[in-house]
């Protein structure tokens, strides 16, 4: 489920939070099935529990999931945090187009370059 890059140069924590993160976007994890249990994770990934409380934390904060005490984590729902992400990517885009834009890169070039892109198996 979760693969540790160790060639990354961020920490481990970070890698954990984005893995989670896009496993629950996009529906692998559903709203309300538990979360692995710290120390399990931290057994199956050989990584210290505490690395593994500090992305669940931060994924608590973020509302990704939920915490019972005594039973675990849990996800979230998942549909507003989607949204949000969508909000956030798509005013990161239109960025990214002004400065295009800036720099004299025109319409029939992005549209070129977003058709290579999709023609790509990415």
């Amino acid at each position: 489920m979760i693969v540790i890059d160790y060639q990354d140069r961020r920490p481990i924590y970070e890698q954990i939070v984005e893995k989670f993160q896009m496993l629950i976007l996009r529906g692998v994890l559903e709203a309300d099935s538990q979360m692995p249990s710290v120390r399990k994770l931290a057994v199956d990934l050989s990584i210290n529990p505490n690395t593994i409380q500090k992305a669940y934390a931060i994924l608590e904060q973020q509302g990704y999931i939920y915490s019972v005490k005594g039973r675990g984590n849990f996800v979230s729902g998942g549909e507003h945090l989607l949204q949000e992400k969508r909000k956030a990517y798509w005013k990161e885009f239109d960025e990214v187009l002004e400065k295009g834009r800036q720099i004299g890169i025109g319409q029939k070039e992005f549209a070129a370059r977003l058709e290579e892109y999709w023609r790509e198996d990415v």
